[in-house]
This record gives structure tokens, sequence and C-alpha cells, in this order.
């Protein structure tokens, strides 16, 4: 029986094609690499810190300060009933550590702002040495167990926004996500410091510049087991 011929040129496609997935496997590889060790350059940026909440495990506030961070934002409470259980005890060794200390409450679209303020009150201190705090605006009313117009979640934020700020005494900074941005435009109706989000790339979406940039979600150091959400203030 006469054997088949083989196409000419066959085995150098298959060679560059197998060439071409491993040099695309380096890249992803060096990529992913790139992007967890990276930061803004502190020249253009030199005041940064990082968002320390239950997620983040074993954070030495003091390794951290030693990597150039001056300050962080600690996560305190979430809706009207959650509580970050490490809060009081991260407040205390980033003050220790000499590191600058802001606090941040999660927004619940689904629940009426009084409840979410007496639950921020009750554990974050009065305290005029803290920076402003920071509400996240994280979540859109689409996940409640019942319908909350668009108007009633404006709503419901600008009340949270007052009660925090006359606890703190301060103006809060507003910490919307894009998806959040688009559905209630809380940068166009408050005017209020922005704290957005956008990994290695500066942030655009609010229409108005920045004051706290999320530069780095996943930033890898030494100062903690897993990684950090590594921030900026625009100087």
């Amino acid at each position: 029986m006469a054997r088949r011929k083989k196409k000419p040129g066959s085995g150098w496609l298959l060679k560059l094609v197998l060439l071409a997935a491993v040099i695309a496997g380096v890249a992803a590889i060096w990529l992913w690499n790139e992007k967890r060790n990276w930061r803004p350059d502190e020249d253009t940026y030199p005041d940064q810190g990082a968002l320390i909440g239950e997620e983040d495990e074993n954070v030495d506030f003091e390794v951290l300060a030693g990597l150039g961070a001056s300050f962080v934002y600690l996560e305190a409470s979430k809706g009207a009933r959650d509580k970050d259980a490490g809060f009081s005890d991260n407040l205390a060794a980033a003050r220790e550590a000499g590191l600058e200390v802001g606090t941040v409450h999660e927004f619940d679209p689904c629940e009426r702002a009084d409840g979410q303020s007496a639950n921020y009150v009750t554990i974050v201190p009065r305290d005029e040495q803290l920076l402003p705090p920071a509400i996240r605006l994280a979540r859109t009313a689409d996940e409640c167990p019942t319908r909350v117009s668009d108007a009633a979640v404006q709503s419901e934020l600008l009340t949270l926004v007052n009660q925090i700020e006359a606890h703190a005494g301060a103006p809060v900074v507003l910490a919307p996500s894009r998806d959040f941005e688009e559905r209630y435009r809380p940068a166009a109706r408050l005017e209020r410091a922005l704290w957005l989000e956008g990994d290695m790339d500066e942030p655009g979406y609010a229409g108005r510049p920045w004051t706290v940039w999320t530069a780095n979600a996943a930033h890898t150091t030494q100062a903690a087991d897993t990684p950090l959400r590594w921030l900026v203030v625009r100087p």
C-alpha cells in the first residue's frame, strides 16, 4: 500500500502554532506578575496607602508603613447590621504604626439610611484625627428583595451622607463603582470628593477628577498574607 504524502509545511505550521501558544502563556504570566507587583510611581503620587478589611489576612501595619504607605482606610460597617470584626484592632494597630486612618461604610441600597448611620456610629468613634469618612457605593438595587426606585436610592444616600458627616464633622468621600455611577450618578448629584476604581489605569468614569484612586485591587506585598487594595491620593 502506498504511503500518504505529508502536506508540505504541515509540521512547521504545527510548530509555529505551539510556539505562539508558549509565547502567549509566557506573556500572560509576565503581565500577571507585573500587575500584582505594580503600584503608581511615588514621585508622581507620594501619598499612597491601602484599604483594609476582614478579607485581608494578617496585616502588619508596621511593614505596610515601611513599604511607603502613609495612610489606610479601614472597612468599618456595611448596611444596617454588618460590622468589620477586626476594625477596632486594625484602628489601634494602624495608629501605632504611625499611619493616618480613615473609615469606610458600605452603602446598602435596600436599607434605610437611619439604620445604616446608626450602625456606623456605633463602631466608628467621633474623632477629628480620622481622615474624611468614605461611603462605598458598590451595589445597585437590582438585588433588593423588594423593588427600590432609583429616586429612593438617591434620597437615602443623601440622608446617609448628611448623617455620617454630622457624626464625623467632615465631608464624606464617595466611592462609587462604575455600575453604581452609571445608574445613580452620585458624582453629578453630590459635590463630594470621589474615590474611583481602575486597575493600573486612572479612572474617568465619574465625569470629574478623582481624589482617591484604587490603583491596584490585588497588590502583593510583604505586609499581608493576601493581596491588598492599593490606593493613591491625588497630589
